[in-house]
């Protein structure tokens, strides 16, 4: 049979993600991605508490001031153009009162904790080695939030770098966690805005450092969501408009080879019940006072209370009031 498309061969990892599992994800919009599947199918999980992080350093140092107990505090904010921002932090959390923007941040902060304190699954997605530092400070941000580029000190991290780094922070994590699993992944999305060539030796760092990690440390793992978009999806018809991002078909299509070779194949029966769930969810009825309806939802809580036992505490609430809402 003639071959239109080369196949990425992945390595089943030594563990498998399952619903008792605690899952943190931080990093790029990939890490974002695929933790949101994972929540929509009800697993524990918490997904990128200081916004999209870029860069290796902005995510340990982000999993340090969690570990820290850290509370942000007016100082650790600046205005600019009268917006309040944070140089930890995504401008999905910047405000124009930085009494708001304090109360978001470290409401998510302490939610963040609690979860990592349970975490056994932490999923990071590395997207550039580009970083930018402070002028005043030395200090790598996460977000330039518009600033003029004067007041940075541009860079790319070195393999050595972020192996030093990383490995520091995560031998810690594993010491505290014992049943700790890392998967590791750079993402897809091309930073163009460095330049092409740029883009590639970044990309080329991140590979090489995670590579030595997992070389050295049987809890990490790699899934090659990088490599599956330039190779296996080598074709723009799977990039959005901006030729950069991948786009829904994409996405699907990397979230189901890593739930085939990272979800529990004990619990696929599960999985798909609350996909059904799902779906049944998003349907919108003419008649919603209709018997042919009062019984389609009747069954939908039928089939949550028998989901209960198999799904974390609390995961169906939110679809379980919503077929309450609906009945007469």
């Amino acid at each position: 049979m003639l071959k239109l498309k080369t196949d990425i061969t992945i390595e089943k990892p030594s563990f498998q993600i399952k619903y008792e599992d605690t899952i943190l994800s931080m990093g790029s919009c990939f890490a974002q991605n695929v933790a949101t599947k994972l929540d929509e199918r009800l697993y524990k999980t918490c997904i990128n508490p200081f916004g999209v992080l870029y860069n290796p350093f902005s995510i340990r140092n982000s999993l340090a001031l969690l570990l820290n107990n850290y509370t942000f505090e007016k100082k650790d904010l600046f205005e600019h153009k009268g917006v309040w921002n944070s140089f930890q932090h995504h401008s999905s959390f910047s405000n124009l009162s930085a009494a708001s923007m304090l109360h978001q941040i470290n409401e998510q902060l302490d939610t963040a904790r609690l979860h990592l304190k349970n975490t056994t699954v932490l999923c990071l997605t590395f997207g550039t080695a580009w970083v930018y530092e402070l002028r005043k400070t030395n200090k790598v941000v996460s977000n330039c939030h518009r600033v003029p580029r004067s007041k940075f000190r541009r860079r790319r991290l070195t393999v050595t770098e972020i192996v030093q780094e990383m490995s520091k922070l995560l031998l810690y994590l594993k010491e505290k966690r014992p049943h700790l699993q890392v998967v590791l992944t750079v993402s897809p999305i091309r930073h163009l805005k460095d330049g092409f060539v740029e883009n590639q030796i970044s990309k080329s760092t991140l590979l090489l450092a995670i590579h030595q990690l997992i070389e050295h440390y049987d809890y990490m793992h790699y899934f090659p969501a990088y490599e599956i978009m330039q190779d296996d999806l080598r074709d723009y018809r799977f990039y959005e408009k901006d030729l950069t991002h991948p786009n829904t078909i994409a996405i699907d299509y990397i979230w189901d080879l890593f739930a085939t070779h990272y979800l529990s194949d004990k619990e696929d029966k599960t999985r798909a019940a609350v996909e059904k769930l799902r779906h049944a969810a998003a349907h919108k009825p003419f008649q919603p006072t209709s018997l042919a309806h009062q019984k389609f939802v009747q069954k939908q809580l039928k089939t949550i209370a028998k989901l209960q036992h198999k799904l974390p505490p609390n995961s169906t609430q939110k679809l379980e009031r919503y077929f309450e809402n609906q009945l007469i």
